[in-house]
């Protein structure tokens, strides 16, 4: 299989990132337990993981503008901008801080709007996933599809808590009792960017959150895609990148969520 020459730069970006990310999990254990000490250095970890990233594909492609977690909007970022790297240098943060190792870094490019290339890496799990649009998602290389379950009483369903705003958790709360009395089982692994990768491989069958970033979504939205599968809001509408709310998965099981999930769907203002 031979990548597209941008993809190869977004992976060679991606795994630059985790070097800086595996160095730093081995200090995890060094530093003070103070909660200051902890969000200092993850939010360190972050920035130094973006600029790495960051370094290598302005190196590659210096006019692409970049819409980054960490550092935001590049100057460059304008509505009609050819070329746009969404990345998320580390998904799954309060994961990171904890040892628990279910966190990624996640980079996409935007075409004049459209997600063309995606790049989802675990580096814990030495996972690559990665996908150009219109020609499949891979795994380390491998052809991955969504899963073949096509109802939802036999899905396992991923998700993540809203964990800012009570009132959107009373709500999520309502949700999270639908789709686990309808479903196989609900997941919470708390990486957005790795949840949706899981769709496109199959190891969930779906996946649904609320109030996400478009750095969490943007990769995963293509792998899932290209894997076969749905991504749309709660209305099954395709306009979610920067709104937020996010339901994923095969098709079948996407229109069952939908079918679960449209009564809580945002009222459009």
């Amino acid at each position: 299989m031979s990548m597209h020459p941008m993809l190869n730069t977004a992976v060679k970006a991606a795994r630059r990132g985790a070097t800086v990310i595996n160095r730093a999990s081995f200090d995890l254990d060094r530093i003070m337990v103070n909660d200051k000490g902890h969000n200092d250095f993850v939010t360190e970890v972050d920035h130094a993981a973006e600029q790495a990233i960051v370094e290598v594909l302005l190196n590659a492609y210096p006019d692409h503008a970049i819409l980054a977690e960490e550092s935001g909007a590049s100057a460059n970022l304008h509505d009609d901008a050819e070329n746009v790297w969404i990345i998320d240098p580390l998904d799954g943060t309060t994961n990171f801080i904890h040892g628990f190792p279910q966190y990624c870094v996640s980079i996409a490019l935007q075409q004049r709007g459209q997600i063309t290339q995606a790049v989802v890496y675990d580096p814990t799990r030495n996972d690559l996933f990665t996908a150009t649009k219109g020609a499949g998602a891979y795994l380390n290389e491998k052809r991955i599809r969504v899963g073949k379950r096509d109802k939802v009483a036999d899905a396992l369903i991923g998700t993540g808590f809203p964990f800012r705003d009570m009132q959107q958790l009373d709500e999520y709360v309502e949700m999270f009792k639908v789709v686990v009395k309808n479903s196989a089982g609900v997941r919470r692994p708390g990486s957005a960017a790795l949840d949706l990768a899981y769709v496109a491989a199959g190891r969930l069958d779906g996946f649904f959150e609320k109030g996400l970033h478009p750095w969490d979504i943007a990769a995963g939205s293509l792998l899932v895609t290209e894997a076969g599968g749905i991504m749309g809001d709660f209305t099954g509408e395709s306009d979610y990148l920067y709104k937020g709310d996010v339901i994923a998965g095969s098709p079948k099981v996407f229109a069952q969520m939908i079918t679960l999930l449209s009564p809580f769907a945002k009222t459009r203002k």
